[in-house]
């Protein structure tokens, strides 16, 4: 196993172990079930520290490939199949509105001092740039750095011509229903009442599967009738549900087997409390079914009314021919002020800090 980790890359060597193991559990080298080496074994294997190791093996079972038994081991969870259990309890909506309130803290807290001189820099830096016409998808500055961003952060290789920019996620939603014209969508139930709500408003009709612990229960989704799935599989609103990895298999195989299309809405992933970012399923998809969305009102401010949505790159064209006509809704100060955040580091630096800040709370 030794010659797996290759030093002289810039990825960690835990994260390098973690995909080794992904590889090998998801291929049925590891099946469900079967214990792993002991991190003592791996470490002598792989001239590791145990430490690492550990990392590494912390990860797996936060993600959902395996799970911790104590005195036992390490032993595999994910399985490829057979997704229904007995002990899955459905979740239901909480006692507040599934509407968010507008006035709503970010939850995040990006520091105003930081935001103010950004603000400052993109002023002085493109001066009477500003006052031009966005390009319709937005400007390329914006649109490199955010695929940049979430190669090194989250594993999506995405060009900048797949990454549409607009004005949150909402717009994005009317975007999707104008471009692949469907009349029928399946989504989860409890969801964001603004989902329903735009999709419904578009003629769109929209049909609620219920969600259990970790995504939508199994017997709903193979039930269902729909080609077109809206999934939040990280804290869904207002559930908080989360699904694992199993189940993120699971919406792909459904997309697989039922030529679906699945919606990824990921506006809260970043702000994971795991020690490694969340996998989204635009990341796992090798069948170009996942069209994702994510906005950064949830990491700097709700103020901040800019999202941005990932395409399969055999989409691209198609978009660009129905709907590549509409102007970016976006001002080009915004979209300069975000690219500046994410070029010099601020906006990863914020996200660290506040994950930290997170997984210390839990502790204590």
């Amino acid at each position: 196993m030794k010659e797996m980790i290759d030093k002289s890359l810039h990825t960690p060597a835990y994260l390098q172990l973690y995909n080794y193991f992904v590889e090998k559990i998801t291929s049925g080298a590891y099946p469900y079930g079967s214990k792993l080496p002991s991190k003592r074994t791996v470490a002598a294997d792989m001239g590791l520290s145990v430490i690492t190791v550990l990392h590494a093996f912390d990860l797996l079972c936060d993600e959902g490939y395996t799970e911790s038994r104590e005195r036992s081991g390490i032993f595999v969870i994910y399985k490829e199949s057979d997704f229904l259990s007995s002990k899955v309890l459905p979740v239901t909506a909480k006692a507040v509105s599934t509407e968010k309130p507008s006035h709503a803290s970010s939850g995040s807290d990006f520091p105003f001092s930081v935001l103010a001189k950004a603000m400052r820099k993109v002023l002085l830096d493109y001066g009477d740039r500003l006052l031009v016409k966005s390009p319709n998808f937005g400007c390329l500055e914006l649109r490199n750095a955010i695929s940049s961003y979430l190669e090194r952060s989250r594993g999506i290789k995405v060009t900048p011509s797949q990454i549409i920019i607009g004005s949150g996620a909402e717009y994005l939603y009317g975007q999707i229903a104008q471009f692949l014209k469907f009349k029928d969508i399946a989504i989860e139930d409890p969801s964001y009442e603004k989902i329903e709500k735009v999709y419904s408003s578009m003629g769109v009709k929209c049909h609620k599967l219920p969600l259990s612990q970790n995504g939508i229960q199994s017997s709903a989704l193979n039930s269902s009738k729909e080609k077109i799935l809206h999934v939040t599989p990280f804290n869904s609103y207002p559930s908080g549900a989360t699904a694992d990895i199993s189940k993120k298999r699971e919406y792909l195989k459904w997309a697989r087997e039922n030529n679906g299309i699945i919606i990824e809405d990921n506006y809260d992933s970043e702000l994971t409390v795991s020690k490694k970012p969340e996998s989204p399923l635009f990341s796992l998809s090798d069948s170009e079914k996942v069209i994702y969305i994510n906005t950064f009102s949830r990491t700097i401010a709700p103020s901040m009314r800019v999202g941005y949505m990932l395409l399969p790159a055999s989409m691209v064209d198609d978009f660009t021919d129905k709907l590549g006509f509409y102007s970016c809704t976006v001002p080009l100060f915004e979209q300069y002020l975000l690219s500046t955040l994410i070029q010099n580091g601020d906006y990863e630096r914020h996200i660290n800090h506040v994950r930290r800040q997170k997984r210390k709370e839990l502790k204590n």
